[in-house]
């Protein structure tokens, strides 16, 4: 019976393994590398390939909810748009809708099929945005843009004021007819809704900051006028540096 051989004489050897031979034959050492060689499979994939996770797959197969609270007063305009709101959510999101009359909730859940994890939340940007006060046509421009935020303070928050005060400071907000309000939204292409006194605004985050500061100018007391030409010299800069 061949005996195997100890450390010292592989050491001696240089790392090789003695083979047995055939009787009256010579015998052959095998170096490392050629031992090394023979233990590799013959065909090893170089790059594995797998398919990519669906939104149901990466939200660890669970199905995704979203419950956004209806206020008293917005409960008949949403009943009076509710296709415009149902079709873009269910056709386009691939997702599910329905109003729960007794939490008085719009709520929103994830298919299997739906192909973005962000589209539930899209969704329930876009029923906020109406339900604050927003039109649908301007809503619903938070499901085609990613870049759109919605930002709400009051009055309050700028400028303590009470009693008739703050009458004047929201007429000043709103002008005759609504003129300053127009003016701002087309002069910093954002939609602005004030809602007795906490004042909405739906836009970009610098057309936000651009149209904030002007309302806040209002509320402090500075006349239109000023607030105009401050925003038309803030506006003209804007577009030169797009």
């Amino acid at each position: 019976m061949p005996r195997a051989p100890k450390r010292s004489e592989l050491r001696r050897s240089g790392g090789a393994v003695l083979q047995e031979a055939a009787p009256g034959g010579a015998v052959e050492a095998a170096g490392p590398e050629e031992v090394a060689k023979g233990e590799q499979p013959e065909s090893v994939p170089l790059h594995p390939k797998f398919a990519p996770l669906t939104a149901f797959e990466q939200s660890g197969k669970k199905l995704e909810f979203r419950r956004v609270p209806v206020p008293q007063h917005r409960l008949t305009p949403l009943r009076d748009n509710w296709m415009k709101l149902y079709q873009p959510v269910t056709e386009h999101l691939q997702l599910d809708m329905r109003m729960n009359l007794k939490t008085k909730k719009v709520e929103l859940k994830s298919k299997k099929d739906t192909p973005d994890a962000g589209n539930l939340q899209k969704a329930a940007d876009f029923v906020q945005a109406f339900l604050l006060g927003f039109e649908v046509a301007d809503a619903i421009a938070l499901l085609r843009l990613s870049d759109l935020y919605l930002e709400t303070f009051e009055v309050k928050d700028v400028k303590t004021l009470r009693g008739e005060h703050m009458s004047r400071a929201i007429g000043r907000l709103a002008g005759k007819n609504g003129k300053t309000k127009y003016t701002i939204e087309n002069a910093t292409k954002t939609r602005v809704v004030l809602a007795d006194t906490k004042i909405h605004i739906l836009g970009s985050y610098q057309s936000i900051r651009v149209a904030r500061d002007a309302l806040c100018s209002l509320i402090l007391g500075s006349p239109p006028g000023k607030v105009y030409s401050k925003l038309r010299s803030v506006c003209s800069r804007l577009n030169e540096g797009v």
